[in-house]
């Protein structure tokens, strides 16, 4: 009996020193579990409304324990605009040792560490596409010669539905490869195939349950378990013509920062503008008015089309595409709002929170262009709109990105009606998880419009 009680005591104590502590004056949080943390209180498949429920529960900045690692979570605007733009420099780390950094090795330009090589790469690859036209016509010129590959499928299936999802996926991945490697891919090409594929289920891999396994729990990592298919795909995506593994890692980067959360935009875009079909119509009037007797758009037309402007954002802030950023960490040890963060703690932004926080939209809780427009129905950009996070570790593919919303989507709208079919039964808003959300998989009914 006394060696089973001094068994059963010991046992007790070594749970007891496997329980997480949080630091003095560390953000508050919910109770944790030795060894598991507060992997208890979340949904590994979709933390989302989990955070949401945490942040009503413990205030703006709260903590949590993955496993043993500390991790902080930052909600509303106040506490993001004071920790990735205030402090930047603070809260510019990528934590380390992680499935997606371990996949990548740590190269590239999107989980380096911060630092001079960060700041050196990212100053290159920033150059770099400044170079191969990012921002100048012949970044026009491509988008729009990808869009008349797009033109030509919608043209194939006028009066009939179709499914967009490889369609605008392929479409956006063809224009980044045009940037990165001087060629596209036709929609049905194997090789395009298999690159789309390896990067889906390694994002897919990156943001489930067996990545937050494999990051909190490192004595398993040893052991052959479904997270071997990032390590896996990432080899077979790194068939490249390029020696240098670091040029390579950085290609992968851009290729991910320009690929998936525009696709996933327009997705979520024409899903919302078949729901609200006054929206779509209304968005046509402006197009046509403003590109009378113009053969195309430019980027620069967005100027003179305040709503439609309006409405791309607002479907930026409805489809929410990078809900939690990706992960940053702290430099050194730091304050925000009041509260102590050791160096190397984990940053998670719940950028949810700010897209759709009360006091910082008209319409927080509904597809409405009005968040976007002033009294005079001017185009006005709220500094709460941070859909590719904010700060010196913004997204590098925002500016691609803005540039391909505006010229697929005013040049679609400018041809096409889409229509919800009518055998469709109602729409299902809600996204499907993931590094991005993606609206689930839907059918559209294309007709060309009356004044074509």
């Amino acid at each position: 009996m006394i060696s089973a009680f001094l068994l059963v005591l010991c046992v007790v104590f070594l749970l007891f020193q496997l329980k997480p502590q949080r630091p003095k004056n560390f953000p508050p949080g919910p109770p944790s579990l030795p060894v598991l943390g507060n992997l208890w209180n979340l949904n590994i498949k979709n933390p989302l409304k989990d955070f949401e429920r945490l942040r009503q529960s413990y205030g703006k900045v709260y903590s949590l324990f993955l496993g043993l690692k500390p991790a902080v979570v930052f909600n509303e605007f106040k506490a993001m605009k004071e920790a990735m733009v205030t402090k930047a420099a603070d809260f510019a780390g990528r934590p380390q040792n992680m499935l997606v950094s371990n996949v990548t090795d740590s190269k590239g330009v999107i989980m380096v560490d911060y630092g001079s090589l960060w700041r050196d790469h990212r100053r290159f690859a920033l150059m770099t596409l400044r170079n191969f036209g990012l921002g100048k016509k012949s970044m026009e010129e491509r988008i729009h010669e990808e869009i008349q590959h797009i033109i030509k499928t919608l043209d194939d299936n006028t009066g009939k539905t179709l499914s967009p999802q490889f369609l605008f996926h392929n479409a956006a991945s063809n224009i980044i490869c045009k940037v990165l490697y001087g060629t596209r891919y036709e929609y049905e090409d194997e090789t395009i195939k298999i690159i789309v594929r390896c990067f889906t289920e390694i994002i897919k891999i990156a943001n489930g349950p067996w990545a937050m396994i494999y990051d909190s729990f490192p004595l398993i990592r040893s052991l052959r378990l479904p997270y071997d298919k990032a390590f896996q795909n990432m080899e077979r995506a790194d068939d490249s013509t390029f020696s240098e593994e670091q040029l390579t890692r950085m290609t992968f980067d851009l290729y991910a920062a320009g690929t998936d959360t525009t696709s996933n935009t327009l997705l979520t875009g024409f899903l919302y503008l078949m729901i609200h079909p006054h929206i779509q119509e209304r968005c046509q009037q402006e197009i046509d008015r403003v590109l009378q007797g113009h053969d195309q758009v430019t980027f620069e037309d967005r100027h003179s089309m305040p709503y439609t402007q309006a409405v791309i954002h607002e479907i930026q802030r409805i489809a929410n595409t990078v809900p939690l950023s990706v992960f940053h960490c702290t430099t050194k040890d730091t304050e925000l709002m009041g509260y102590s963060i050791p160096q190397g703690t984990m940053i998670i932004q719940n950028l949810t929170s700010v897209l759709r926080e009360e006091g910082q939209w008209k319409f927080p809780h509904e597809f409405n262009p009005e968040n976007f427009l002033n009294e005079q129905g001017e185009f006005v950009k709220p500094e709460a709109f941070m859909p590719f996070s904010a700060g010196s570790r913004i997204c590098l593919g925002e500016g691609l990105a803005r540039m391909e919303l505006f010229l697929i989507m005013v040049t679609l709208l400018r041809k096409f009606k889409f229509i919800w079919p009518e055998d469709a039964g109602e729409p299902d808003l809600t996204p499907v998880f993931g590094a991005t959300l993606t609206p689930k998989p839907y059918l559209m009914k294309i007709q060309l419009r009356g004044n074509q």
